[in-house]
């Protein structure tokens, strides 16, 4: 499987999701995991809040697996932590991420986390506090890399005013119907075009590649947020005959294409598959390893409904 620049290491392009398996039994969580292993997918996302309650997923996913220390250190788990349902607030102090890692653990049968990303942006940040956190964790062995989530460039700015460690990833929302951040800047300066208008997170794109931060793509075949899939979706008719056309011509399937449309942009980005279903998941693997030419890339980006000037 194609690998991208992740930190002071490489990673797959391709990451399994977990945000799902609350629906499954034991035996169908591992064949999920067995079939991302099988593809060449090392690197499993959780985060605190998946399945209705803190730490259940993670739990889910360490009682199914039962991984022994040597599989253990053969796969990346990647979690993250900010978001207080319960309360209906974001919390980025020391004490919430600390104690939030705390349970990752103890859920995920783990003595360390490899990835600790930061999940929504937090208003009442306070840099100090997330820098204090972050140290006592690497300190302790028990995160060996940080990011962030949904974060602008401003925000990611602020935090490294006190934070020390390098932020490896920043997980945002991408697909081709729900790009703003690769298609507004492609519209800048066109007034009167709502794509023109800055929804981009200023630039985010751009300052992730110019400070070696991966982008990981969530939610690559929605149409929006909180929308339906629009792979077949009567709403995207173009989109789909582009879809099914190209399909066609390299012998995959319409998932793989949606897949290989984020991949193909020299970012390096990494794709975050949130489906439950093993042989999508073997679809999205066969994307991930096709590299659409420069004209069918902008094809689907204009079928998409997306303004190219």
């Amino acid at each position: 499987m194609k690998t991208v620049s992740f930190g002071s290491t490489t990673a797959p392009a391709l990451i399994a999701g977990m945000m799902r398996i609350d629906s499954l039994d034991d035996e169908q969580i591992r064949a999920l995991y067995t079939t991302a292993r099988d593809a060449g997918i090392d690197f499993f996302d959780h985060a605190d809040i998946y399945g209705g309650q803190m730490h259940h997923c993670e739990a889910r996913f360490a009682d199914a697996l039962q991984l022994g220390g040597a599989e253990r250190d053969e796969i990346v788990l990647q979690t993250k932590c900010g978001i207080v349902p319960a309360q209906g607030m974001f919390d980025f102090s020391y004490d919430h991420i600390v104690g939030q890692v705390e349970g990752s653990l103890a859920a995920l049968r783990t003595d360390h986390i490899d990835v600790l990303l930061l999940h929504r942006p937090d208003a009442l940040v306070e840099p100090d506090e997330v820098a204090r956190a972050f140290d006592h964790l690497e300190s302790s062995g028990k995160v060996r890399a940080f990011g962030v989530s949904n974060h602008t460039p401003s925000q990611i700015e602020l935090l490294k005013t006190a934070v020390r460690q390098p932020l490896v990833a920043n997980q945002l929302q991408l697909s081709l119907t729900h790009a703003p951040i690769i298609a507004q800047p492609v519209a800048a300066n066109m007034a009167g075009h709502d794509q023109s208008i800055g929804r981009d997170g200023g630039g985010i794109v751009d300052y992730c590649r110019i400070h070696g931060i991966t982008m990981q793509a969530w939610s690559p075949y929605q149409s929006g947020f909180g929308g339906g899939v629009f792979l077949g979706h009567p709403d995207y008719p173009e989109l789909n005959a582009v879809i099914e056309r190209l399909a066609g011509i390299h012998g995959v399937t319409p998932t793989a294409i949606a897949t290989a449309w984020i991949t193909r942009h020299p970012a390096g980005m990494q794709v975050v598959l949130g489906t439950t279903t093993p042989h999508r998941v073997q679809e999205a693997a066969a994307g991930v390893d096709l590299v659409l030419t420069r004209a069918e890339w902008y094809e689907l980006f204009r079928a998409a409904g997306h303004l190219l000037p």
